[in-house]
């Protein structure tokens, strides 16, 4: 029952009619570590999904990448950028000055001038953090500069600038401040309430452990400030669910098409206990190699394989290697047509082939 109700609130039951920008903001963002991967998590929600709408929206400035929740890489567009980074900053900081070796035996007042001096120089234009270090070095002699260029990072409100983000489009990583690239600072702040009912329209239903897994946040309060406005359910095995009253709710046996989602894609990330998309026992390490464009398998609604494309001699070949249990043979000419569609995404024109088995 939670994996059909989580398939229905992240559109994977049935691709739908939506524009990209609504879907962003129905999912609270789409992490974007990589910046290709939110195209891969839109076309499979989205019917006839053109990749060039997202590039659009990234190329207006309509939807932007910057780190929030879990203060990781998120695309989302403009207007929740405004509300949700001043709410998440300050878990930025505290993870910073707490967490980061960066940051660490720091302070924001001991290295306020340095802040300052990396804000303008952010401001004036787009810069890596690697120039901007270099910068940092030649004003702070008696710092670290990386650290300082990475308390600048955290500490600034950025964003990460074009092209980077743009399908197909290559360039370094680059960062600029709110003001310079979407015309004023952050704010004002979404009401956590407001985020919490946001996070249950896309995740529920949840515990406050879960929308903690998601966005770094304790909520336990707020939850329990919402309680009269939302309906419980008693977890098998123990636990208080909370879920908006009208929220999608499928039945258990409904029939699930194969979906492909990008690695990291935010429904595997979205919750403390992860056994309603994923089998008890496996973890997100299953997900790698790193450094490519990779992915993983949903089968009847649930995390089975990973999927990895490799372009070689005019071909483009998918192989879809299951973590455990190899994939019955019923079940593959579904998943097959899936991966071709997908391959059409990601190389148009070239052959296809898809298999099954180890990648090799």
């Amino acid at each position: 029952e939670l994996n059909r109700a989580l398939l229905a609130r992240q559109l994977l039951l049935k691709r739908e009619r939506r524009s990209a920008a609504s879907v962003i903001e129905h999912l609270v963002g789409m992490q974007a570590q990589v910046p290709e991967h939110p195209y891969v998590g839109l076309w499979s929600r989205i019917e006839g999904f053109r990749t060039d709408e997202l590039s659009e929206l990234v190329e207006t400035r309509r939807a932007i990448r910057l780190s929030l929740m879990r203060n990781t890489i998120h695309l989302v567009t403009a207007r929740d950028a405004f509300g949700l980074k001043p709410l998440l900053q300050p878990l930025h900081e505290r993870g910073l000055f707490k967490g980061s070796p960066w940051g660490r035996g720091l302070s924001a007042a001991e290295i306020a001038p340095a802040l300052e001096a990396g804000r303008a120089l952010m401001h004036e234009r787009p810069r890596s953090v690697a120039e901007l270090a270099k910068l940092l070095r030649e004003r702070f002699p008696g710092y670290d500069a990386q650290a300082l260029a990475y308390c600048v990072r955290y500490v600034v409100p950025l964003v990460f600038t074009t092209p980077k983000g743009l399908w197909g489009a290559s360039g370094m990583v680059r960062l600029t401040t709110f003001e310079a690239w979407l015309g004023r600072p952050p704010g004002p702040a979404y009401p956590i309430e407001q985020v919490v009912l946001r996070y249950l329209a896309a995740f529920g239903p949840a515990s406050p452990a879960d929308f903690r897994a998601w966005s770094g946040l304790a909520a336990g309060e707020v939850f329990e400030r919402l309680r009269p406005k939302l309906t419980t359910f008693e977890r098998e095995g123990g636990g208080e669910l909370f879920d908006a009253p009208k929220s999608p709710r499928p039945d258990a046996g409904i029939d699930v098409a194969p979906r492909f989602l990008p690695d990291y894609d935010n429904i595997l990330l979205g919750h403390a206990d992860r056994t309603r998309i994923m089998a008890p026992g496996e973890h997100l390490g299953l997900f790698s190699p790193p450094g490519i464009m990779k992915g993983t398998v949903l089968v009847d609604g649930f995390v089975r394989a990973m999927w990895i494309p490799l372009k070689e001699k005019g071909v483009i070949r998918i192989t879809i290697a299951p973590f455990k249990k190899p994939i019955a043979k019923s079940d593959q000419p579904p998943i097959a047509a899936e991966a071709v569609q997908l391959l059409e995404l990601l190389a148009p024109g070239l052959r296809h082939d898809v298999r099954f088995g180890p990648v090799r």
